[in-house]
């Protein structure tokens, strides 16, 4: 099963946490994505069930290598078009907001040229 657009964002925040905090929960995920905690916890659920993450005893969120591997997907796309719009001029911020759009939707091929571009110069 494909995980949609909202488990991707999601996969991308436990990982952006993991790094930073060490120890992901629910509620820092909630904080993260300034979503309500309910919303949180019925994505966590679907992921869990996806076989996306793992959740322990006292609430602490883990990627499986499936959710790892679609998590470093979308936040590789994510810091490569964020740092390409903001090379155009685009302001930050702005910039991480259109990232987060188009990381979903753009093809491998064509995320594939333009990191191939960027690097290239």
């Amino acid at each position: 099963m494909k995980i949609q657009e909202s488990g991707e964002d999601y996969l991308e925040a436990i990982l952006v946490l993991k790094q930073e905090k060490g120890l992901v929960r629910a509620i820092d995920v909630a904080r993260h994505l300034n979503f309500s905690k309910p919303s949180v916890s019925r994505a966590m659920k679907i992921l869990r069930e996806d076989g996306a993450i793992t959740v322990g005893e006292e609430g602490a969120i883990e990627l499986t290598d499936k959710g790892l591997k679609i998590a470093e997907r979308i936040y590789e796309r994510h810091r490569l078009l964020t740092l390409w719009f903001t090379e155009l001029g685009v302001s930050t911020q702005v910039a991480a907001e259109d990232a987060c759009r188009v990381e979903h939707d753009i093809s491998d091929e064509t995320f594939q040229k333009l990191k191939e571009h960027f690097h290239a110069e």
